[in-house]
């Protein structure tokens, strides 16, 4: 069976790509930070990888490295980067970190493809009230985590993407708009200041929002 290493694959992004490795009869290896004292053994006999950063990791760059490093060592030659939609956005200082991480895995000389999801519509909870550190009218591209397992299934297991950047989203709008479909009040609410880095993002998403469109995904998917 086709064998495939899913680095961080015990989040919830890593558990959504295994389970549609699986779907594909792909055994996925998910490996988590008690895997890093020999990344290289336990990637070895993978095909190819895929690549989870902890959230808000404080040097994303040192940990892709690293993983570049055991691949390559072990001789694993396909990786594919999980990114974020507009890495390059100077405002939010952990989306710099995955645009210098995306640097590495293009310079890496292994064939790469780079996925960069909006934000994930399962980040949100529609049971009940939302309370929101940033305009609710701002606009996004949201993406369904199955949808992503899908997506990165079909870009480790299938040829034709080595070399690709592919920004994801099952859906446009704005969490308004999914409030009022799920019949619940959005309601907007100071930033709680958990995070310098988040206070920044809830920053840019008040004045910018996070727009990203649907038809990369439809075409990976084989949607209409």
């Amino acid at each position: 069976m086709r064998r495939v290493a899913v680095i961080g694959g015990h989040g919830k992004t890593g558990r959504a790509v295994c389970a549609a490795l699986a779907a594909r009869e792909v055994e996925a290896a998910p490996l988590g930070r008690a895997d890093w004292t020999d990344l290289a053994a336990a990637v070895a006999g993978c095909e190819a990888a895929y690549v989870i950063a902890p959230n808000l990791h404080p040097d994303e760059p040192a940990y892709v490295s690293a993983v570049i490093t055991a691949l390559t060592a072990s001789g694993v030659g396909r990786v594919v980067h999980h990114s974020v939609a507009s890495p390059y956005v100077p405002a939010m200082p952990h989306h710099l970190g995955k645009a210098v991480s995306e640097d590495l895995v293009r310079r890496s000389g292994l064939a790469w493809t780079i996925l960069q999801p909006g934000a994930y519509l399962q980040n949100l909870d529609l049971t009940g009230p939302i309370d929101l550190p940033y305009s609710p009218d701002a606009p996004f591209g949201f993406l369904d985590l199955a949808d992503l397992g899908r997506a990165a299934a079909v870009v480790l297991t299938e040829p034709g993407h080595a070399g690709a950047t592919y920004e994801l989203a099952t859906r446009v709008a704005t969490v308004r708009e999914l409030a009022a479909e799920a019949g619940v009040p959005v309601r907007r609410v100071d930033d709680p200041g958990t995070h310098p880095w988040l206070s920044a993002m809830f920053a840019y998403y008040d004045a910018h929002g996070l727009p990203v469109g649907t038809r990369v995904l439809q075409a990976l998917l084989g949607r209409a």
